[in-house]
This record gives C-alpha cells, structure tokens and sequence, in this order.
C-alpha cells in the first residue's frame, strides 16, 4: 500500500513558477512508476508527466514540455513537479499517481495510487 500527498500549489500570475511536491509512504516506493495529472473545472483528468522508477525515463504532454520538469528522490520518497512559465491554462487540480510497476505510463487507469490533489491557479 501507498499513500501519496501532494503540496507546493498556489496561486501565481501568469510566468510564474511553482515546485509541486508528492510525499510518498511505503517500503517499496523506489520501484513504482510515478506520474502527474491535472484535472480543470469542467475537464476530465489529463496526463501531465511521467517518470520511471529509477528517474532515468520521462514523458510529458505537449503543452507543458520545456516548462515544466519531473523529478524523484527515491531516498525521500518524493516526487517533483518544477513548473515554469506558468500559463493560466495550467490552472487545475494537480494529482500524483504511483504504479506498481517500473516503467512509467500515460494513461490514467494505469495508476494504482492517487493523492489528493493540490490546487494550482494561474492568473492572467
């Protein structure tokens, strides 16, 4: 079992940045998979970012490439989300997931843990 707990949103004008963080519990936590979401009002829940076990492999959605940047610190249990240049089409409730697997993945059911989310507004 794993429990996920973001933090780091806010509120920032557009071209700002926040750093997102996920605590993660669990002994095994450095060979899960872990990836971001984001759900906007109105919006299903999308695919932001991935990182694999080992933090050597990641993948994100077009709209956030050379904005924002995944990181993990497998000795803290933890999981990054550096976001730059921030849009107020970023604004949304931003989610951790974790998979029991090492390979990283795009796809939402494929996660087997979630947080509660953390809420990022970007104003304009």
């Amino acid at each position: 079992q794993v429990q996920l707990v973001e933090s780091g949103g806010g509120l920032v004008q557009a071209g700002g940045s926040l750093r997102l963080s996920c605590a993660a519990s669990g002994r095994t936590f450095s060979y899960y998979a872990m990836g971001w979401f984001r759900q906007a009002p109105g919006k299903e829940r999308e695919f932001v970012t991935a990182i694999s076990w080992s933090g050597g492999s990641t993948s994100y959605t077009g709209s956030v490439k050379g904005r924002f940047t995944v990181s993990r610190d497998n000795a803290k249990n933890m999981v990054y989300l550096q976001m730059n240049s921030l849009k107020p089409e970023d604004t949304a409730v931003y989610y951790c997931g974790a998979r029991r697997v090492a390979s990283m993945n795009r796809i939402e059911y494929e996660y087997d843990y979630w947080g509660q989310g953390t809420q990022v507004t970007v104003s304009s």
